[in-house]
């Protein structure tokens, strides 16, 4: 959610509308605006502005709202291909009130290619919901009268097969569409090829006035999405795509349906895209699932758990799936380790044998598997004391060796060094200021390593002051790269449980890095000449993906990493080292240009680059 320095108060903000040089300013944005976009633009900014400054929800004024003349437009826009969509609406006891607004809602769209399937499955109300879809008068609208209740899947099957459209959409009965909801769908279809499509949506009250909360959505992301079901609403896909998932939804998961078919989708679709852009407004009042999960549909939570370890089972992954504790609807998936799974840890290290005491002492204690071994890469240590520790540790750590690297500090260098030293099949490069606090921190870590769609695996790092230092990397923020959530509670579960489960993430950091030795060989491991000190991680990640690997951070492995203690912060040292730093950081962003362009596909524009606190823009 925002963070406070991310909002201006009431004060500041009249303040700098009052200063005359800022209101000139806006009047020339205002007269611009209009001449571009017309005076709703220009009534919308300033709307937005008012509300901002009074309630500080402005939600009826985001710039992804269509104005009047864009949906003008679009009403009128014809594409090389223009299915029908289906909107299937299973019905139950459903308030007139806001069954009207939901028809109104799919009546008003922009696109005009579409039916509307509602299938009544009410106990004693057939007639008030067929009265209410007479008076629309319009032959778009199909209404199944159900003689019994089928429950939500039976019914929703039922709407699936009288159903015609090339494609389908699932809408609750008290929700609604943007009105360019089924146009920007269409829209993707024809320029990506599409066969499921998501987007972002917003959570309202039960009168869909006041903000509940934003559900600004990542990219498609199948450890994220055995995570938690963050696809939700809404959801378009091919009716190819439908009858390949298996054609129907399984009463099985009732209460979890959705996240079921969504998981069988996404194992069967050629292409899934996401579009960054609030199309769905979800309604929040008593009895329904955006209410409270866990006290209005504690079933739904398990049959969510058994959703995803079918998932897990049809594609052949072995693990076994737990609800979270205190998070509803989120789960973890614990995959069994296949034979063969040995680990090299790389450390470097110079001086600072308090450091490394307390991360070896941490490690061996918090390993939670066998075959491992620790190879301490030394560079450049003065102090005595050090080689005297070094003496200690080889009688104290069993399967501990130590090698020396000559040469200037290249955190690039030193490691790809101590790989070619490494007998393990997976290295994990671990910084000498890491204290590992999670059992079985290095079984947790190689369960997603040992993956052959995973490149790197990274934990969650803590700081000493129990704020989170680093839960994956996102490319664009500050410029270059940031962390995610940085400075957010240590407990806290984040953005959609974001903190909570596992993660697909454009990268994760060096300090606490996992990866089979073969993908590193086979890469060219870190970047020496380019990346010495800073960005060599990121760049080694973004290689990996560039594999079509997929980079994983486990929230389940953590530590607290006392950042930079040995060295010193590069980015705010001054001299040399913040040189450096500054030339590597203009070769990172030189490199991945277009990157930072496209942005980040785990990281929703909706939110900040200005900072890592996962703030909204």
């Amino acid at each position: 959610m925002s963070a406070p320095d991310e909002r201006d108060s009431v004060g500041k903000a009249l303040a700098r509308t009052a200063n005359p040089v800022h209101f000139a300013s806006l009047v020339r944005r205002g007269v611009a605006c209009a001449r571009n976009r017309g005076l709703e633009a220009v009534w919308r900014e300033a709307s937005y502005r008012v509300d901002l400054m009074t309630k500080g929800e402005s939600w009826k004024f985001r710039a992804d709202i269509p104005l009047r003349r864009e949906l003008r437009a679009q009403k009128k826009d014809e594409f090389p291909l223009m299915p029908l969509i289906s909107v299937v609406v299973p019905l139950y006891n459903t308030p007139v009130p806001f069954l009207k607004d939901m028809i109104k809602s799919v009546l008003h769209q922009s696109y005009p290619n579409f039916e509307l399937v509602l299938v009544d499955g009410s106990d004693a109300q057939h007639a008030k919901t067929a009265e209410a879809v007479k008076r629309f008068g319009d032959r778009r609208i199909v209404l199944c009268k159900m003689a019994a209740n089928e429950g939500i899947s039976g019914n929703t099957n039922i709407g699936m097969r009288e159903a015609t459209g090339d494609y389908f959409a699932l809408l609750d009965h008290d929700d609604k569409l943007s009105p360019n909801a089924l146009y920007e769908v269409v829209r993707t279809i024809n320029e990506t090829g599409a066969d499921l499509i998501y987007s972002d949506e917003i959570v309202l009250d039960a009168a869909m006035k006041k903000l509940g909360e934003y559900h600004f959505k990542p990219d498609y992301s199948p450890d994220t999405l055995r995570g938690c079901n963050y696809i939700t609403h809404f959801s378009v896909f091919s009716r190819e795509l439908y009858e390949a998932a298996g054609g129907a939804l399984d009463r099985e998961f009732d209460g979890a349906q959705d996240y079921d078919l969504i998981l069988r989708l996404t194992e069967k679709a050629k292409r899934v895209e996401h579009i960054p852009m609030v199309l769905y407004y979800w309604r929040r009042h008593s009895g329904s699932t955006a209410q409270d999960i866990a006290a209005t549909k504690p079933e739904a939570i398990d049959a969510g758990r058994r959703a995803v370890q079918a998932h897990l089972d049809r594609l052949g992954l072995a693990g076994e799936v737990s609800a979270i504790e205190g998070c509803p609807g989120a789960y973890r998936t614990k995959y069994a380790l296949r034979p063969g799974q040995t680990v090299t840890v790389l450390i470097p290290n110079m001086d600072h044998i308090e450091d490394l005491d307390r991360c070896l002492k941490s490690l061996y204690q918090n390993a939670g598997m066998r075959g491992f071994e620790v190879v301490i890469i030394e560079n450049n240590s003065k102090e005595k004391r050090t080689f005297q520790y070094y003496a200690y540790a080889r009688k104290k750590f069993p399967n501990i060796r130590f090698a020396k690297y000559n040469g200037p500090f290249n955190f690039s260098a030193i490691n790809n060094y101590g790989a070619r030293l490494a007998r393990g099949a997976h290295l994990l490069l671990l910084n000498n200021d890491v204290e590992i606090t999670s059992p079985d921190f290095l079984r947790e870590l190689v369960s997603y390593s040992q993956r052959e769609d995973v490149g790197a695996v990274g934990a969650k790092l803590i700081y000493p002051d129990d704020t989170i230092q680093h839960a994956g990397v996102f490319i664009g923020l500050g410029g270059s790269a940031g962390h995610s959530h940085k400075g957010h509670p240590k407990d806290s579960a984040g953005d959609m449980y974001r903190l909570a489960t596992t993660q697909n993430m454009s990268a994760v950091t060096g300090a606490c890095l996992m990866v089979k030795k073969s993908l590193y060989t086979e890469a060219g491991g870190l970047d020496e000449k380019n990346f010495a000190v800073a960005y060599n991680d990121v760049d080694f990640c973004l290689r990996l993906r560039e594999k079509g690997l997929l980079n994983v951070m486990t929230p389940f492995a953590v530590a607290y990493h006392h950042e930079s203690k040995s060295r010193g912060d590069d980015t705010k040292s001054g001299g040399e080292k913040q040189a450096r730093y500054e030339a590597e950081k203009e070769r990172f962003c030189e490199k991945y240009a277009a990157f930072l362009e496209e942005g980040d596909p785990y990281y929703n524009p909706h939110f900040t680059l200005l900072y890592e606190n996962y703030g909204y823009k």
